[in-house]
């Protein structure tokens, strides 16, 4: 099962960690993926200081800007289940 974790700590509520999850959450269940995605959030994952909202696919890190995430769950996450 892939582990797919979005940051929720103050700095990336304000980079858009909201819409990042909302828009995962809703592709999730478009693609039928809950049996293959154990999906997550983390208060702080110390990467404050990089640009966009921290997420973490498996033990990979990205940092996404939430007007991408879309993009991002079809091209990254979804190419790993």
């Amino acid at each position: 099962m892939l582990e797919l974790c979005v940051c929720i700590g103050s700095s990336c509520h304000i980079k858009g960690a909201y819409n990042v999850i909302q828009t995962f959450q809703q592709m999730i269940e478009e693609k039928d993926l809950h049996e293959k995605i154990r999906f997550k959030s983390s208060f702080c994952m110390k990467q404050c200081h990089k640009p966009g909202v921290e997420v973490s696919v498996g033990n990979e890190r990205h940092h996404i800007p939430a007007e991408e995430a879309r993009e991002f769950f079809n091209t990254v996450v979804a190419g790993k289940v």
